[in-house]
């Protein structure tokens, strides 16, 4: 058992060794939380998408008025004819035109539109996507800070929490030579060493897991940021630094004016409404201006086009469309109207639901800002009676069980004390997230 525990003590430092020897081998980045948020919502594949959205609407935006504008058509058709038609009458019967001969025809036309009400709503109604979609922009920026943010606060935790374990280790490594110093004089017994040897033993596995919890908190933290996975990133930042910020959780109230959600929801009722008045324009005439030149040449019995006699014709014409009866039109407005409904409703469950996140958030804030001060106290009466423990053992007053047990308190109220930190923290960046603050 003995051989079996130090070969694999042997194999881990080997492996911490080799992940040293990488580390300085490797590029190194320095990271602050805003350093890792600027990268984030630089490099990151969903921010790039959010911003090409934007781009897309403004495209789709210049697209409408556009429609307003003229569109200029040139067509072309060379036309042969095996019979022509023939018009019978009681005063005989009239050919058009000559069989077996061509015709050619050149059209230019120029179509204006003058009034075109669905073109009008159409450009108010891009207007609004566009500003939904810089606002989903906004909502994924947000989004983004807030995961990057809780990453970079679990790399913290990780890396507070492998300290805590690997001074767990050392104590107990301290423990045992203790113990074992006193068992050699034999001033102790073989079960005194057995269970402080075991306590050493069992803290090693614990050290093994913290340190594969900081590389895998490296690695979502490195996939947010959109960096390799080959670049070693370093947090000269702990847990601790943090304990002032926990003073303003019972100040902190709810205001809803700024989520993302709630506006975007907003935004597709804005939308609505606009898809509402085009729906209307179905019941509008429309009014436009067509100009048509054509040159061509009829019933040319042979292919010498430089010899053909060729003519032209211009014309312009007002074009008035009044539309009388559609009966899809009616039903349109009708899902329109029962989507602006369900919308609202929508609006009103969504806006409970964040404020009821939003205060659980709060009260997780000053939950954890309570906890701490007792954490703190803890961690404090915890080292104090580690050291009585140890003392009072070696003095022959105290047992073995009191040592190991006064070591797990002390490594449990560390992690506690961490946790209440890390807790606040993340409830805090939930916080911000839910209000829509940038």
């Amino acid at each position: 058992m003995n051989l079996r525990m130090r070969l694999k003590t042997v194999v881990a430092m080997l492996v911490f060794a080799t992940l040293a020897y990488a580390q300085e081998t490797t590029p190194t980045m320095h990271l602050t939380l805003d350093k890792a948020i600027e990268l984030a919502l630089s490099d990151n594949p969903t921010i790039k998408i959010a911003e090409q959205e934007i781009q897309l609407k403004e495209v789709a935006k210049k697209e409408a008025w556009q429609n307003l504008l003229p569109t200029v058509s040139i067509d072309g058709t060379i036309s042969y004819s095996i019979k022509v038609a023939e018009i019978k009458t009681s005063m005989g019967s009239f050919k058009m035109g000559m069989d077996d001969s061509n015709t050619w025809n050149g059209a230019l036309q120029v179509a204006l539109p003058l009034y075109a009400p669905a073109v009008y709503k159409t450009m108010g109604l891009t207007k609004s996507d566009l500003e939904l979609a810089v606002e989903k922009s906004r909502g994924s920026k947000i989004d983004m800070v807030n995961q990057v943010t809780k990453a970079y606060y679990q790399l913290m935790l990780a890396q507070d929490s492998y300290k805590v374990l690997q001074e767990n280790y050392k104590q107990a490594e301290i423990n045992f030579d203790i113990v074992n110093a006193m068992f050699e004089q034999g001033s102790v017994s073989e079960y005194d060493k057995i269970s402080a040897e075991v306590q050493k033993n069992s803290a090693w596995p614990s050290v093994i897991s913290g340190m594969n919890a900081v590389e895998l908190a490296k690695l979502q933290l490195k996939v947010l940021m959109g960096i390799t996975a080959d670049i070693n990133i370093v947090i000269d930042d702990n847990l601790q630094n943090h304990e002032n910020e926990m003073s303003t959780a019972a100040t902190q109230g709810i205001d809803l004016a700024n989520n993302s959600t709630l506006k975007q929801i907003d935004l597709q009722g804005v939308l609505l409404h606009k898809q509402r008045k085009i729906l209307n324009t179905s019941f509008h005439p429309t009014l436009a201006l067509v100009g048509s030149y054509q040159y061509q040449s009829m019933s040319n019995t042979n292919w010498e086009v430089n010899n053909y006699n060729w003519s032209n014709a211009s014309s312009l014409t007002l074009s008035l469309s009044i539309p009388l009866y559609k009966a899809s039109n009616f039903t349109k407005l009708k899902s329109n109207k029962i989507q602006q409904w369900q919308l609202a409703e929508t609006r009103m469950n969504t806006e409970r639901m964040l404020r009821m996140q939003a205060q659980s958030h709060i009260d997780k804030m000053v939950t954890s800002a309570k906890q701490l001060e007792s954490n703190k106290q803890a961690v404090e009466l915890a080292k104090k009676g580690l050291a009585i423990s140890q003392k009072r053992y070696e003095i022959g007053n105290g047992t073995i069980l009191e040592l190991n047990n006064s070591q797990v308190s002390l490594t449990n109220m560390q992690l506690t004390y961490n946790n209440s930190i890390y807790d606040y923290l993340v409830a805090q960046s939930e916080l911000k997230t839910v209000l829509g603050e940038e």
